[in-house]
């Protein structure tokens, strides 16, 4: 019995010695995979956009003037951007407007002299960026871009006489570098009139696309 407690005793600390090294062994075996893997980084772009807060530019398109038709409207755009969010924009526009129902069916009758049949506007509006973000034209492309809506007040010129009118809408604008946006574009401006006899509000739909500067 005191022989096998000798041998045992004999045999302990070489265990004990083993098991420490085994450990440590283990250990390091650990920290070597931890420290094995290097990812591959990505080379990310940041866009760089034109930190100035004035835009200016021009704009073209159709607007459905009520009971006038449907003609080519173009004009010119001033806006201020006073935070990432909120901005103010001046607005010109003009386009020609065609015969009524009434001066066609009467064969010959004309409600408006050719400058009269010109409609110009001038307008004030606050617009508000609702989903900045960025659009993927290909698959590693992206440009900074907006969806936004606008409201504003104003005057009409248009049939002889000056009209208060109010507009709103939505528009879209793509940042194409960092100083040249595109802009989409749709507005109602509303107004009143009695050419025809009855005094009404009416809708004047325009659509347009733009190109602005930053400056």
């Amino acid at each position: 019995m005191a022989g096998r407690f000798r041998i045992f005793s004999l045999k302990a600390p070489g265990l004990l010695i083993g098991m420490v090294l085994l450990a440590m062994s283990s250990a390091g075996d650990a920290r070597e995979r931890l420290i094995e893997p290097q990812p591959a980084r990505r080379n990310i772009q940041v866009p760089e956009i034109d930190t100035e807060n004035f835009e200016a530019g021009i704009f073209g398109g159709v607007m459905s003037v009520e009971d006038f038709g449907t003609n080519p409207v173009y004009g010119v755009r001033l806006a201020y951007h006073i935070t990432t969010g909120l901005f103010a924009e001046a607005a010109y526009g003009q386009t020609g407007t065609g015969k009524t129902s009434y001066e066609v069916l009467s064969g010959g009758a004309r409600l408006l002299t050719d400058d009269e049949r010109r409609l110009r506007y001038y307008n004030i509006s606050l617009g508000y960026n609702l989903l900045p973000g960025e659009t993927f034209l290909t698959r590693n492309r992206a440009f900074t871009s907006d969806f936004y809506v606008i409201a504003g007040l104003g005057t009409t010129e248009f049939a002889g006489d000056r009209r208060f009118t109010l507009n709103f809408g939505a528009g879209y604008r793509l940042l194409a570098t960092d100083w040249l946006a595109v802009h989409v574009d749709m507005r109602d401006h509303l107004f009143d009139m009695d050419l025809l006899g009855e005094d009404k509000r009416t809708h004047n739909i325009e659509i347009s696309g733009g190109l602005t500067v930053f400056f």
